[in-house]
């Protein structure tokens, strides 16, 4: 509270403009030591809006205009905050309190850490028990008798940025462990990441080699053949390099570098091409720009997209993920992955493999698990990377942001195959910047000990768990062949798309029509709704006839419409049930005798058959039918929903800028 100059203003403007506002609203302004709050003068809404100090990534003041002073709050998550304060004298306090508040010099000025521990206690200790990552070890298949835990590195003593708890190859000694760890960066040295166990190929990771010009290490040769040998189904590893092979050539004069083939036999060495964090930081700051356009034409756009070259970046990790599974599931042959460092790219790299290797990690729990794993235990750096703490600008990159981007373009190649949808990947990215939870905060796992954050904070799994209702997608069935095995995307250009849900918040002015996975949602719901309230129904029946009812299913056919399968004509025309239209559920002889008075023509039509396919298990269409949905299994789902618009078609232009809100206030 010390760095708040004043705590209060009123009569102040706001101007969300990342919800779409057209006019500003009027109302008091407040600073707390967490939030700044903005609640206002309507006595029927009296809206309030709440933001993070966390969250606020920059604080902007354009010069003064007649009517006041101006302030832009731009957040981490992309939303834009445009604040008109009367007096000038009050705006330069704001503006000072906020500057300072989104900038905590400190771990204790954070918000998770900014309230009791000793409330709700029980419920502290079991949120971190939520994720067992031994657990997940085990549904791999490890311990085996090719992979054993090792103590090497109990109390951080030859790593300090690895996880206490590590996997390595059952031949690997302690010498080699720590031999190897001394010639590899940061002490990184290969650890297991991730088991396939029909292929009995491995996903480990490490850091790169102090090789230099010429150097070499006994020890990290013998792991890397172990590595090669705990497989033997191959007699070969692949080593990944994920760096440009310039960027890693060039580490050889800082005495760093690559594996030279020549010293490390039976490894094959393949450079990726993902570039630093300095260029995706610079490239992010160019899409979100792209983002904030306000009604921008089609060579605009387009040029923005291209020069940010963002997508041309999230192509490179895919690719990466991509090799990397084909390896695995393929070929059979265990890959080693690694970086500069071994925390950025290799985190990308390995986890984007295992999405695509394992179609646990497709589910709500299992994506918690492999952020888990391979970003919070493994020792990614959030509170550089994300700007927790006020520091160095270098560090700051949108790493996981990317790894977020790459799930969510897969979700749109394979819409079937994931059970989360869009906004669960938005929830965690927000978490990840808000330090509500103590789940991201912290380098290391080590650093997180240090801070006694499982005593200071919450863990954030349980939470997105318990709302796990708004993040699922209804399109996933988990029996389908999507969802089962290996997914092998396409990675050519014309498959990626700019993700408009998380960067672009300025084209909002117009509702947007319905997507297609709300419409499911939705009739899921309905569905289920009917369900219960036949089964209720029926128990009454029984109970005053004193026999079980039975119920009727009528198959309803498929009207051929085109050599598309019926599921596109969904996408643009979302049906409503009618009171013409008869329910799939019919009881006993009333059913027959509806049937009966019907034309014979629409005996068992309905006005729109493709909502009774969506109706759930009461309505089953065993059609012989090359068009039916039911043939074309999920591949509808890829090659339709994979195209559709958020927005459901064309938004309207806002023809009021932001600046002549102000002025005209």
């Amino acid at each position: 509270m010390e760095h708040i100059r004043t705590p209060k203003v009123e009569n102040v403007r706001l101007l969300d403009r990342s919800s779409g506002q057209r006019k500003a609203s009027v109302g008091t302004l407040y600073l707390s030591a967490t939030h700044t709050i903005f609640v206002e003068n309507n006595p029927e809404t009296r809206k309030e809006t709440w933001v993070l100090h966390s969250m606020v990534s920059s604080v902007e003041r354009p010069p003064t205009i007649p009517v006041g002073s101006q302030l832009i709050l731009h957040c981490k998550d992309f939303r834009v905050f445009q604040i008109l304060i009367p007096q000038e004298r009050d705006c330069l306090d704001v503006h000072t309190s906020l500057v300072r508040l989104s900038r905590p010099e400190k771990y204790s000025e954070l918000y998770c850490l900014s309230f009791n521990p000793n409330v709700n206690k029980v419920e502290r200790e079991e949120s971190w028990n939520f994720i067992d990552l031994m657990a997940d070890f085990k549904r791999m298949g490890v311990p085996n008798n090719l992979w054993v835990a090792t103590v090497a590195n109990s109390e951080y003593r030859v790593c300090d940025t690895y996880p206490s708890q590590l996997f390595v190859p059952k031949s690997a000694t302690s010498s080699i462990i720590v031999g190897s760890s001394r010639f590899r960066s940061r002490g990184r040295f290969p650890a297991l990441s991730y088991f396939h166990q029909d292929t009995l190929a491995a996903v480990c990771r490490c850091s790169q080699p102090l090789s230099g010009f010429s150097g070499r290490c006994q020890e990290d040769e013998m792991m890397l053949q172990v590595v090669m040998k705990s497989n033997p189904g191959s007699d070969y590893i692949y080593v990944v390099d994920t760096r440009p092979k310039l960027n890693a050539m060039a580490n050889r004069a800082a005495g760093k570098g690559y594996e030279n083939e020549d010293h490390y036999t039976n490894i094959k060495l393949q450079f990726i091409g993902i570039e630093n964090i300095h260029v995706m930081r610079s490239s992010q700051q160019k899409i979100i720009d792209v983002g904030e356009m306000r009604s921008p034409s089609m060579t605009d756009f387009l040029y923005g997209l291209e020069n940010s070259g963002w997508l041309k970046h999230i192509k490179a990790i895919l690719d990466a993920g991509l090799f990397i599974a084909r390896a695995v599931a393929d070929e059979g042959v265990s890959v080693l992955v690694h970086c500069s460092d071994g925390w950025d790219r290799t985190a990308q790299a390995c986890s984007v493999a295992s999405i695509l290797l394992d179609p646990y990690y497709r589910t709500i729990k299992g994506l918690m698990a492999l952020i888990e794993r391979d970003w919070v235990s493994f020792g990614h750096k959030f509170s550089h990377r994300y700007s927790h703490l006020d520091g160095d600008p270098k560090e700051v990159s949108p790493v996981i942001d990317q790894f977020l981007e790459c799930v969510w373009q897969l979700s749109e190649q394979f819409p079937c195959a994931f059970e989360f949808n869009e906004c669960f990947l938005i929830a965690i990215h927000t978490h990840i910047y808000s330090c509500q939870y103590g789940t991201f905060l912290g380098n290391c796992q080590k650093e997180r000990r240090d801070m006694r954050l499982h005593e200071r904070s919450h863990s954030v799994w349980p939470q997105l768990w318990k709302d796990r209702a708004e993040y699922t997608n209804p399109l996933y069935k988990d029996e389908l062949s999507q969802s089962q095995g290996v997914l092998r995307p396409n990675t050519t250009p014309y498959c990626f798309k700019m993700w408009k849900g998380l960067y672009n918040h300025m084209e909002k002015s117009t509702p947007p029509r319905q997507s297609s996975a709300d419409f499911l949602s939705a009739v899921r719901e309905e569905s289920h709704q009917l369900e219960e309230e036949l089964t209720n129904h029926q128990e009454r029946i029984a109970a005053l006839t004193g026999k079980p009812t039975t119920w009727e299913k009528i198959k309803v056919p498929r009207r051929r419409t085109s050599h598309l399968c019926p599921l596109t004509q969904t996408q643009s025309a979302a049906p409503h049930r009618t009171k013409d239209t008869p329910s799939p559920l019919i009881l006993g002889q009333s059913a027959n005798q509806k049937t009966r008075n019907q034309p014979a023509n629409q005996k068992t039509q309905t006005k729109d058959p493709d909502l009774a396919l969506l109706l759930g298990p009461h309505t089953q269409l065993k059609s012989t039918n090359p068009d039916d949905l039911s043939t074309c299994r999920d591949r509808s789902g890829v090659a339709n929903l994979s195209s559709r618009s958020s927005s459901g078609g064309d938004d309207g232009k806002d023809l009021d800028s932001d600046e002549a809100v102000f002025t005209n206030a």
